[in-house]
């Protein structure tokens, strides 16, 4: 069996807000990298350590920013898939959807950059949280809808 995938139209949008995150995640390198520096933590070590960090405003600061880093990580895999399946069927939903989600990481990142992972949310980083879940259910109405077509052919 084979199956031929006709893209449609906006599609381009869709990998544009693709690449989008990439940038995002470039520019949180580059940002755990500057406050690597500040702090003065050495390669190899990951993270400050809980005394360094205690001691150190700019060692708490390297912690948050790295681990606003790590959770953008953690989580860019699923909502890329999700990003190109639900482009598939609605281009124009996942590219709002996708540059939306990169707008809500910078300023995850931002409110994290502060030293105080409390305020991660504080300058609008729910932003990435709603259109993450709201790709999550877009990608799996998109996958209902092709196997629905699959299962009637």
């Amino acid at each position: 069996m084979s199956v031929t995938i006709t893209l449609p139209e906006r599609y381009p949008l869709v990998l544009a807000a693709g690449v989008a995150t990439y940038w995002v995640s470039m520019w949180q390198a580059l940002q755990v990298g500057r406050y690597r520096g500040k702090a003065g933590i050495a390669y190899p070590q990951a993270y400050a350590d809980k005394a360094q960090a205690d001691a150190s405003v700019d060692a708490m600061k390297f912690n948050c920013i790295h681990r606003a880093q790590q959770n953008t990580v953690e989580n860019i895999p699923h909502f890329l898939f999700g990003l190109l399946v639900t482009g598939l069927r609605y281009p124009t939903v996942a590219a709002a959807l996708g540059f939306a989600y990169s707008f809500g990481r910078i300023m995850y990142t931002l409110g994290y950059a502060s030293g105080n992972p409390d305020k991660r949310f504080s300058k609008g980083g729910y932003l990435a949280l709603v259109p993450n879940t709201l790709m999550w259910l877009a990608s799996t109405w998109t996958i209902v809808e092709f196997l629905r077509e699959y299962m009637n052919n």
